[in-house]
């Protein structure tokens, strides 16, 4: 029966689309929801306050219910110890921040003889220069003044009245109207704190009926998948949140105390005015640091005490945002320093002040989300601090741009949770696939493919002393807040360890040459590098293989190739172009040329025909049929047990028929000794 070819349509490349009705609606859609944000404040504002607490204080609900098993006492005991805690520190802030009103005057002295002493010494000598040149300009750049008619000078008008000065005497205050300016102020902080109260006890008490109704608006359509995410975006949100919290209330309490022993008054509360600025991202520990720099320059005569403030704020800084927030989650916030920037200046614009603090916390939710939920993966892609690209698109991107160097970085951190057999799996075959599409249309020039081929060939050998097994991830990357992009999770888990070939000596007498493997190269430029790649797994795993080019199995050529020790044979094809004649003839002229040998063809793209005609899969006549590199590794792996196995029992059937012969022989000289007898 002739193969009939397959036909494959090279795909096209589209024309690039003009905006349309879709795009005004989406850009309307947001213009709505950016003025529904403003406009609805001051309901979203508790609601998100709610929901941020309630993630920070899930973890201490769950570790309460380990000692209570009812549900209402464990988030009763958890909402009153933070309750507890935010009345407590409004006393402390109320009492210090009147301790430090009475001492407003004694300050203003202090501030007022520092700026004489500075008017007096260089600062002064400036201001005077600058005044003398100012007036110096002025002269010379003045219009004469107006003479008055017949030369005479100007006089002040007579008979000007004289100002009466009026006094105006308010009424005393009635206590009505004391008690509306006292309480008046304080109506919406109280009403604010009441609702994101009740709302946060609601939340704590109905969070499984919470996460169902999100797993049906966003996830009913594979119910597990969707399941595992929610509740892995609630622990990593929920730890990450109350591990900030204990962050930054542990650097308000370095600073307090350091500004305690430095002298500056109100240590307690610039240490907690430093915990709420570092939500604030960036910029928010030197906003902390301004205030108590300002009163130390007011209470100290001279300057030592300012220094030391400023010292203190800087090394705390920089040692929980660079040694002790990396320690703890990885990542400070998941987001790139862009997004960081912008979200604080968006939810800045929106919510004022209590957006500044809320900007980080509530797009790290965002970021997370998109991270788990297919639908908003736009929120990671816009301000997480991940790839854009999936790794496979960033692969043959930077192979296509000639940075390697990038390319391998990128391995390296795969590498760190995944086994080198699954990066080149999902990685770089589909990367080479990429190429090998983009060059059968047209796209890619033959030196480009010849650099991608080289620079692939490159990146393998950079590999060749890493073994090939899943690594163990460390703490901070288990317990990272952001976790995985949906990218990421597209790449399959690793299956079970492969296992290692045995040693020379215990193998089977056609597989102890010095490379018993033959890996192939297809008729592709490609190819190549995927031969490569397998050779080099095939040598982990404990069997030594070649790689030998297509054109050293040309008609022509085939003749000449060393096929000694050869025990069997891996051809790999990155894209058959829908045509297996070229295979078909080739493992004929292979089969000739190392009888007996079995051949395995790896086929990457998954979805060739061969893989699921079986009639072309026998006419082609290859014995192993393999997608993945990891599978052809496992294939020669059964292959060499299979002939241990064989051979095994060729060796057994020759023992038993040596051994059946020698008792016949026995049995018939028995016979006849009795018969002489």
């Amino acid at each position: 029966m002739p193969l009939t070819p397959i036909s494959r349509k090279p795909p096209g490349v589209a024309p690039p689309a003009t905006p349309g009705l879709s795009g005004l609606t989406t850009l309307a859609v947001g213009v709505v929801v950016v003025g529904a944000l403003y406009l609805a404040q001051d309901v979203l504002i508790p609601l998100v306050l709610a929901i941020l607490l309630s993630l920070a204080l899930a973890p201490i609900v769950s570790f309460i219910r380990r000692f209570l098993p009812w549900r209402i006492p464990s988030v009763l005991a958890a909402v009153t110890l933070a309750l507890g805690l935010f009345v407590g520190l409004g006393f402390v802030i109320g009492e210090q921040i009147t301790e430090l009103a009475g001492n407003v005057p004694q300050y203003r002295t202090e501030v007022e003889k520092k700026l004489s002493g500075l008017q007096e010494g260089l600062v002064g000598r400036a201001s005077d220069l600058l005044r003398e040149a100012s007036e110096e300009f002025r002269r010379a750049t003045a219009e004469p003044e107006p003479q008055a008619p017949n030369g005479g000078e100007t006089t002040p008008q007579s008979g000007s009245e004289q100002a009466m000065l009026v006094r105006v005497q308010e009424p005393a205050p009635s206590p009505l109207t004391i008690a509306q300016n006292v309480l008046g102020p304080l109506i919406k902080p109280i009403t604010t704190a009441g609702i994101v109260l009740v709302v946060i006890v609601f939340i704590l008490l109905q969070r499984e009926d919470l996460r169902d109704r999100l797993i049906r608006l966003f996830g009913a359509s594979d119910l597990h998948r969707t399941t595992v995410a929610m509740n892995d975006a609630t622990r990593r949100l929920g730890t990450f949140f109350l591990t900030q919290i204990g962050l930054n209330a542990a650097f308000g309490v370095i600073v307090g105390v350091g500004l305690w022993i430095i002298g500056v008054p109100n240590p307690a509360l610039w240490g907690v005015f430093g915990t709420l600025m570092r939500f604030v991202p960036y910029i928010g520990g030197f906003i902390a640091a301004a205030p108590p720099l300002l009163l130390g320059a007011a209470v100290d005569p001279g300057w030592s005490m300012v220094i030391w403030a400023a010292g203190l704020f800087v090394v705390s800084e920089a040692l929980m945002a660079q040694v002790v927030e990396p320690m703890m989650y990885g990542h400070s916030t998941g987001m790139s320093p862009l997004a960081i920037v912008v979200s604080t200046l968006f939810w800045g614009f929106l919510w004022g002040p209590i957006g500044l603090l809320l900007a980080t916390p509530f797009t790290v939710c965002l970021v997370v989300l998109g991270r788990h939920v297919e639908r908003l993966e736009f929120l990671d892609v816009l301000f997480g601090d991940r790839p854009a690209l999936t790794p496979v698109e960033n692969f043959y991107q930077r192979m296509l741009a000639g940075d390697p160097d990038e390319a391998q970085d990128q391995a390296e951190q795969m590498l760190k949770i995944r086994s080198l057999s699954s990066y080149y799996d999902e990685v770089a075959l589909k990367g080479l696939q990429l190429a090998a599409l983009d060059f059968q249309r047209g796209v890619l020039t033959p030196t480009q493919v010849e650099t991608i081929r080289s620079q692939t060939r490159a990146l393998v050998e950079e590999f060749s002393e890493r073994p090939d097994q899943e690594p163990e991830q460390s703490a901070a990357e288990k317990n990272s807040p952001d976790g995985p992009t949906l990218a990421e999770k597209a790449l399959p888990d690793d299956e079970a360890p492969l296992r290692q070939a045995p040693e020379v000596d215990a193998r089977p007498t056609g597989w102890r040459g010095e490379t018993p493997v033959l890996c192939i190269a297809g008729r592709g430029q490609l190819d190549e590098a995927a031969s490569a790649m397998l050779a080099q797994l095939l040598s982990k795993h404990g069997l030594n293989s070649r790689v030998v080019p297509y054109d050293g199995v040309a008609r022509s050529s085939i003749a000449q190739l060393d096929v000694e020790g050869v025990a069997m044979v891996c051809v790999s094809y990155l894209d058959i172009s829908g045509n297996p004649a070229h295979l078909r003839y080739l493992l004929r002229r292979l089969r000739k040329r190392i009888p007996g040998a079995p051949m395995l063809v790896g086929l990457w793209p998954a979805d060739d025909a061969i893989l699921t005609d079986a009639t072309l899969r026998r006419e082609v006549g290859a014995d192993y049929y393999v997608t993945s590199l990891r599978e052809g590794v496992d294939a020669c792996l059964g292959a060499l047990r299979a002939a241990a196995t064989a051979e095994a029992a060729g060796q057994d059937s020759r023992s038993a028929t040596s051994s059946s012969l020698e008792n016949t022989r026995s049995g018939s000289l028995a016979r006849s000794a009795a018969s002489l007898a």
